[in-house]
């Protein structure tokens, strides 16, 4: 799935069952109209601007239900705490950069002699995978 506009997203909730709510439509208002990754409160908070009744358990749920169908991709970041970020069409990774936070997705992993590996030794059947980068962008290396 490439990055959708909010009506393809609120289209998708639907085709897979999900009501559209005043609530979920905020959020999908929110993350249509970013192209940058976001933490959930920072969804939570511009959301409320547009829907004061919007809960936060409302933002998790709908952030969670938007990574299953693949329009978003949950980023793990430092001390625990994580973000979603825009998702592309097709398998892909991310490049966390540790100073200012930004996410830029790469693909191309041949993980396949790893992922085999560790299938043969543990019995696992390894059904996906992902894999994030941490380091520092081009800016930030700049700055220092």
């Amino acid at each position: 799935m490439t990055w959708l506009d909010e009506g393809e997203l609120g289209e998708q909730l639907s085709a897979h069952g999900y009501k559209l709510t005043g609530q979920r439509r905020a959020v999908l208002a929110v993350i249509a109209s970013s192209g940058e990754r976001l933490s959930p409160a920072e969804v939570y908070e511009k959301a409320k601007a547009a829907c004061p009744r919007i809960g936060l358990t409302t933002v998790y749920r709908t952030l969670d239900i938007l990574v299953e169908l693949g329009a978003v991709r949950l980023v793990h970041l430092d001390e625990g705490c994580h973000s979603y970020a825009p998702a592309t069409e097709g398998h892909h990774h991310h490049l966390v950069c540790s100073g200012c936070g930004s996410v830029v997705e790469f693909e191309g992993c041949d993980l396949s002699p790893l992922l085999n590996a560790v299938a043969s030794r543990t019995g696992f059947e390894i059904e996906d995978h992902w894999l994030q980068l941490f380091g520092r962008c081009p800016a930030c290396r700049k700055r220092d």
